[in-house]
């Protein structure tokens, strides 16, 4: 039994990571943009975030999966961390297209979902760590 709490504390810890890393990918994506205004370096930068901030949202997804499976708890969190990976595909886009009308309402609003993710991650009170906390749905 103690295996098994721990492979989920460890599923739940490594969840909690990849939405911090989401988090400040697209905080970092909202800082680049700052720098695509005032610099030409700021375009490579935005580019490569942009890179990493989807490598994020898959990590995400792979990490809600993983999270799910040995509680065999609530599939809420792959819900969401799929809901984050359309947003980000629709991301890149409204980026490539330049539609900065659209593009950067919708940075704004991931970035606050991606915080209220990793808020309730965190604090515990996520769907996720239901499933730690009492092995089921």
């Amino acid at each position: 039994m103690a295996t098994q709490t721990t492979a989920e504390h460890r599923s739940l810890t490594f969840l909690q990571v990849a939405i911090a890393l989401q988090t400040a990918a697209i905080f970092f994506q909202a800082v680049t943009a700052g720098v695509l205004l005032s610099s030409s370096h700021g375009e490579v930068l935005h580019g490569v975030g942009a890179r990493v901030m989807y490598g994020a949202s898959m990590l995400y997804v792979l990490a809600a999966i993983l999270a799910w499976r040995p509680g065999g708890g609530s599939p809420r969190p792959i819900l969401y961390a799929s809901g984050f990976l359309v947003l980000a595909s629709a991301q890149v886009v409204l980026g490539i297209t330049h539609m900065p009308s659209l593009h950067v309402p919708l940075g704004v609003l991931m970035f606050g979902l991606s915080v209220l993710a990793l808020a309730l991650a965190v604090d515990g009170r996520g769907a996720s760590s239901s499933i730690s906390r009492s092995g089921r749905p």
